[in-house]
């Protein structure tokens, strides 16, 4: 039987790729190393191939240096992506340096999505919202107070913080732990909220978590693994294409109610 909306105390949040364009802002942020490939080279304007390309490379690093601040390990997630490319980077430069430092910094001004910011205002007056993200504090605050336009979440908890990458379990019951303790969020009172599929919907059927699957780019989707794939690895109690679409059904549940 579904676990009505009106049921949870909480909504936690995947941000980049659910929130935010994490497709877009990366492929902007790539393309000073796009410039650089020939017009023969076969990844030259191949938006979802580089996409792809920084997925691997994001998840490799992350696992190898969980306590890396993030907007750190984008750099060096640049720097091996320049290396797979032939793009060489004098890693002693100047001009190297600035431009790992502006590919890491760039997660401050991905897009949201146009439909995320009202969607969050609906939200919040039915639940404490809760960021779960991959993502340093800085990093985040400075999408909070941009794209995001300053929406405020009853907890923020990020990788920096937890010592450890999405999707490592240990993130998620750091949540648990931690909003039970700070916000009396129990573990059947959390609605996880996400767009990917490996880094946050198949840890948080592990943890014991319902999960909202926010289907952004569907199977199309760069990030986060394909439902055909995954699907005996995750429990979706409920599905929808934006954020929007879940805020309309929650304020239909709850008149309901």
């Amino acid at each position: 039987m579904e676990t009505p909306l009106t049921s949870f105390t909480a909504l936690s949040f995947d941000v980049y790729a659910t929130l935010v364009d994490w497709e877009s802002g990366i492929s902007t942020a790539l393309d000073p190393l796009n410039a650089r490939l020939s017009d023969t080279h076969p990844r030259k304007n191949d938006r979802n191939g580089l996409l792809a390309l920084y997925t691997h490379f994001e998840g490799l690093l992350e696992h190898r240096f969980p306590g890396m601040q993030y907007t750190e390990l984008l750099g060096e997630v640049y720097e091996e992506m320049a290396k797979e490319l032939g793009v060489t980077l004098d890693p002693s430069s100047n001009s190297t340096k600035e431009e790992k430092s502006a590919f890491g910094n760039s997660v401050g001004i991905w897009p949201a999505f146009p439909d995320t910011v009202e969607a969050l205002k609906k939200l919040a007056k039915r639940y404490k919202l809760i960021v779960l993200s991959n993502v340093d504090k800085a990093a985040f605050e400075r999408t909070r107070t941009g794209p995001l336009q300053r929406i405020e979440f009853s907890a923020v908890y990020t990788a920096q913080e937890i010592g450890s990458y999405k999707p490592d379990l240990r993130n998620f019951e750091w949540m648990i732990e931690h909003a039970e303790r700070d916000l009396g969020v129990k573990r059947n009172g959390f609605l996880h909220v996400a767009q990917a599929l490996k880094h946050d919907h198949v840890p948080a059927r592990k943890a014991g978590l319902k999960s909202c699957w926010i289907e952004r780019a569907g199977d199309d989707a760069v990030i986060g693994g394909k439902l055909e794939d995954l699907r005996d690895d995750v429990e979706l109690a409920y599905r929808f294409k934006t954020l929007g679409d879940l805020a309309v059904a929650v304020e239909n549940a709850f008149e309901k109610h």
